[in-house]
């Protein structure tokens, strides 16, 4: 066996590898990888265990991030939950996690942040167990069809779906260039208004571009206003829904219930058996939001392995400091396009 680092060639090969895998994730793919690299420049290394046949037994996506005037770090994966190793046995993904710290030590790296999930279902209670175990993906299994899903709802829940279509709310699902904008424009004011920086709109673009038609976009509109907007990437039996976003305003015509509906039907219809909600605090509210759709909690495992090689949990729960909480109030206050302006240029070193 021997590990190598991939190249673009290779990125078809890697693909089928990660599609193999029940448990693989959409940021699994190799598409992740050059969106990152073309939108930031960050460079990655992704790691591939070839048998003696020259077959992939193993994959492991890493990325170098560097920020001006501080460290570099590794990631697997950055703006994401997870980015693990898939491999054919625990084996192999103990030789690619250890060809992975010695690129930290190649690279000058400072520490190497591991995200992985666990294949199985978490039997949590956000009551009790909100301590060692803070970070959950919230994952529905799909029926055999978007009717036989829209059953299984609570009374409650289609209630609240057709409200959003009373109210004369429309969706609309393809990913072109009108559909980028449009998300863009809700998501950029949606993320200033929690305070948080946003990503670049070449890097939804990049994003779009490199999974084609693993990606699509659902846009919410209010007659011609786009009021919500997700994006969604797909492998062959998984999506997986890292960005949703609404308007505020609108909140009152319920058009995240349209939205989250639109793209389950769709992924659903599609054939794939889950579907990733993502990161969640046990017992909140995005949580319980996720929770009524019939999304169950299963452990996300964030580690960060620094150069002395002592594990430490980068995933445990604490409250946000008086410094962050002075600079998101600031933040929410800053006129859109300096956020838009701010958060392009500093959030491809945040790795969240």
């Amino acid at each position: 066996m021997q590990i190598i680092l991939a190249q673009d060639a290779d990125a078809t090969r890697w693909d089928n590898y990660v599609c193999s895998k029940h448990d693989a994730s959409p940021y699994h793919l190799y598409a992740w990888r050059q969106a990152i690299e073309d939108a930031y420049g960050q460079k990655g290394y992704y790691l591939i265990a070839e048998d003696i046949n020259g077959a992939i037994c193993g994959i492991l996506p890493v990325i170098h991030i560097k920020p001006p005037l501080v460290s570099a770090q590794l990631c697997s994966l950055p703006y994401c939950d997870r980015g693990e190793a898939l491999a054919d046995s625990a084996d192999i993904t103990d030789m690619l996690v250890s060809k992975a710290l010695e690129v930290m030590d190649q690279t000058g790296a400072d520490r190497y942040d591991y995200r992985s999930t666990v294949d199985e279902e978490a039997a949590l209670d956000p009551e009790q167990d909100t301590v060692g175990v803070p970070k959950v993906r919230m994952l529905l299994d799909l029926p055999e069809s978007s009717d036989a899903l829209l059953s299984s709802f609570k009374a409650k829940l289609r209630s609240q779906i057709r409200k959003a279509e009373k109210n004369g709310l429309t969706f609309e699902i393809g990913n072109d260039d009108s559909m980028v904008s449009d998300f863009y424009h809700v998501f950029t004011n949606n993320m200033r208004d929690l305070g948080s920086p946003t990503h670049s709109r070449k890097w939804f673009e990049c994003i779009r571009r490199y999974y084609a038609d693993r990606c699509i976009i659902s846009i919410i509109r209010h007659e011609e206003t786009a009021i919500g907007a997700g994006l969604v990437l797909f492998t062959d039996n998984t999506a997986a829904i890292p960005w949703a976003s609404t308007l505020r305003s609108y909140n009152r015509l319920a058009p995240n219930m349209l939205l989250y509906w639109s793209l389950l039907a769709r992924a659903t219809d599609a054939g794939c058996d889950y579907f990733d909600f993502g990161r969640s605090t046990l017992g909140e509210g995005t949580y319980r939001f996720k929770k009524q759709w019939g999304a169950r909690p299963v452990r996300l495992i964030w580690q960060s392995l620094p150069a002395d090689n002592k594990i430490s949990d980068s995933n445990s729960t604490t409250k946000k400091g008086s410094m962050r909480q002075v600079a998101e109030t600031i933040w929410r206050k800053l006129p859109l396009p300096v956020t838009v302006f701010l958060g392009s240029t500093v959030r491809k070193y945040i790795s969240l």
